[in-house]
């Protein structure tokens, strides 16, 4: 609940500055440019050297690509059949495969399985939520953010020069064990700043009174992000033979609330301005109910 209540209460500082006007309007994209080019690629320095292949972890990797795949074949059609605008179809391709499953992610982790199961839960957030977030994310923001459809090369070139992909190859090509010590410290220092920029940003940009049109997408997002992909990830598991340590982070992790950075990154694409800050907004609050809930059924399947 501490993780909960730091980044409500960060939310609500960031809504409290805009309301007040307290600092220029321009403040939220400053915030998200920052964090996407100094703290994402610092928290992927840190934490990807750290992991040690084997094949029980495959499930960890196969189930949130799994988890995509399935909401882009059951959201492309329902938006045609619903009619929803380009940006409400954006914002649910991005937010219901994603969630928060690194700055939230880990210490819920920690808090309800133990320190060791966090290792578990990098290999489900560096190999499929960032991977996603460098690869799909990127793809449909180009796509529906820009006027003319980008072709593959304009697409390619745009993920080679993203930050945090760039620092993901460097962490699996070099490592970070011959870094001296002060420079890991300031890596250290610039990832420790990820999580109240990106809050702060998403509370200035926050609208919880949405306008018509968007109240269907959030009903959607947060149905789908909260209760079906939990339990087709916990379906998954089961079908992987999935080992006990691992299909419980696999479940916890897919029924993370929707992710903050990827609803960064719309929103600096001039996305789903009301939709994307709405749904990480209510997904927190809904999610102190879900997880714990998701936490207690996987216990029971996996125990």
């Amino acid at each position: 609940m501490t993780s909960y209540l730091i980044i409500l209460t960060l939310i609500a500082a960031g809504w409290l500055f805009a309301r007040a006007r307290l600092l220029p309007e321009a403040t939220p994209d400053v915030l998200n440019r920052v964090v996407i080019t100094l703290c994402l690629p610092a928290l992927i320095v840190i934490h990807v050297p750290t992991l040690e292949p084997a094949w029980s972890l495959l499930p960890l990797i196969l189930i949130p690509w799994l988890l995509l795949a399935t909401t882009v074949l059951v959201i492309l059609p329902l938006a045609r059949v619903m009619a929803l605008s380009r940006e409400a179809t954006a914002a649910l391709l991005v937010l219901i495969p994603l969630g928060n499953t690194s700055f939230l992610g880990f210490p819920l982790i920690e808090a309800l399985l133990g320190q060791e199961f966090i290792r578990l839960a990098v290999v489900y957030d560096q190999f499929g939520s960032f991977l996603i977030v460098c690869t799909h994310v990127l793809f449909v923001v180009g796509w529906y953010g820009e006027g003319a459809n980008p072709d593959f090369r304009s697409m390619g070139r745009r993920i080679a020069s993203f930050p945090p992909f760039l620092a993901l190859l460097f962490a699996l090509v070099l490592g970070n064990h011959w870094f001296p010590a002060w420079l890991m410290q300031i890596i250290e220092r610039f990832a420790d700043m990820l999580l109240p920029l990106v809050t702060l940003a998403i509370g200035m940009s926050l609208r919880l009174r949405l306008v018509r049109r968007d109240r269907w997408p959030l009903v959607i997002g947060l149905l789908g992000k909260l209760a079906v992909l939990p339990g087709l990830a916990m379906i998954m598991a089961l079908l992987f033979g999935a080992e006990p340590d691992v299909a419980m982070v696999a479940v916890l992790e897919s029924a993370m609330p929707p992710m903050i950075t990827a609803a960064a990154l719309l929103t600096s694409a001039g996305l789903a301005l009301r939709l994307a800050p709405a749904m990480v907004a209510w997904g927190v609050l809904c999610s102190a109910l879900t997880v714990p809930f998701w936490f207690w059924l996987a216990g029971q399947v996996f125990s």
